[in-house]
């Protein structure tokens, strides 16, 4: 038996949906992981992939289904920052004993310095730029994809197949990336016009790991690219430090890969996280239920 509240924290990311429940001592009880959970999947898909999530976790922890109504939960979305997004989630109804909803970089970057002071950059599916400096919450970029989230897993796979589209045409020289790439869509670019017209920005992300191992074999068009999106993560920490940032840190299923791409200053200011962003939802979770 476990005396005393329980926290849920759930990161919910366009990649997949991870939840971890711990003890009012941070004894992790149980975890469990389901599909993409931003809200560019619709709110209702959305809450769906978090709850799968946070059952899995229950079963994990060897408790039922029915405990969800007494854990205090904190859940992170990529999107929340759309208009309404957030006025919307808190009409809907929800399982657990309290709930709040926030950014998943908010979480990430309460997760990463332990609650103090601090900027991270992630470098996923998506990118963005958010710092915690005093008062103030700092949001550089991350406003979706294919307008914004430079230099992210869904930029590099955006932008490897325009030029793999380019070098088909013979409008430049093809490279070993460029005919991978239209490998997969059996060199017809109709068909990759077919898959583009589904495509979500997981899709497009699936492409990146293929960039990115090009790029370290010495792909000309593949170190191109990805020397473009080192180029806009080198902004987004840049601008973070100039606006206060006292420490960032880099995050994100790309972020080990992308970091020898950057600029040796940028490198310079970077730290190493102490937690990841389900740590940070469950600081916030905790720290809610101090308050209430």
């Amino acid at each position: 038996m476990t005396a005393g509240p329980l926290f849920v924290g759930v990161d919910g990311g366009g990649t997949g949906c991870r939840a971890r429940i711990e003890d009012a001592s941070h004894r992790v009880l149980g975890s469990g992981i389901a599909g993409p959970a931003a809200l560019r999947v619709g709110i209702e898909k959305s809450l769906g992939e978090v709850q799968i999530a946070c059952r899995a976790a229950l079963a994990d922890a060897g408790l039922g289904e029915d405990a969800l109504s007494s854990i205090h939960a904190a859940i992170g979305l990529a999107g929340i920052g759309r208009q309404g997004a957030l006025e919307t989630l808190m009409q809907q109804p929800h399982p657990f004993k309290s709930v709040i909803y926030t950014h998943d970089a908010t979480i990430a970057c309460l997760g990463a310095h332990a609650g103090r002071d601090g900027g991270i950059v992630i470098v996923g599916t998506g990118s963005v730029g958010f710092a915690v400096a005093g008062d103030r919450e700092i949001r550089v970029g991350g406003y979706g994809f294919p307008i914004s989230d430079e230099g992210s897993g869904a930029d590099l796979g955006l932008h490897a197949i325009r030029l793999a589209l380019r070098a088909y045409d013979e409008r430049m020289v093809g490279t070993n990336l460029t005919n991978d790439l239209m490998t997969r869509f059996h060199s017809d670019p109709f068909e990759a016009v077919a898959w583009m017209d589904k495509a979500t920005a997981t899709d497009y992300a699936s492409f990146a790991p293929l960039v990115m191992r090009h790029a370290d074999d010495g792909d000309s068009i593949a170190r191109r690219i990805v020397r473009d999106a080192a180029e806009q993560i080198d902004e987004l920490v840049r601008r973070l430090a100039e606006c206060g940032a006292p420490r960032i840190a880099l995050l994100g299923g790309l972020a080990s890969s992308i970091e020898p791409w950057l600029a040796p200053d940028v490198q310079r200011r970077l730290v190493p996280p102490e937690g990841d962003a389900i740590d940070g939802a469950l600081h916030l979770a905790r720290h809610a239920k101090t308050k209430a």
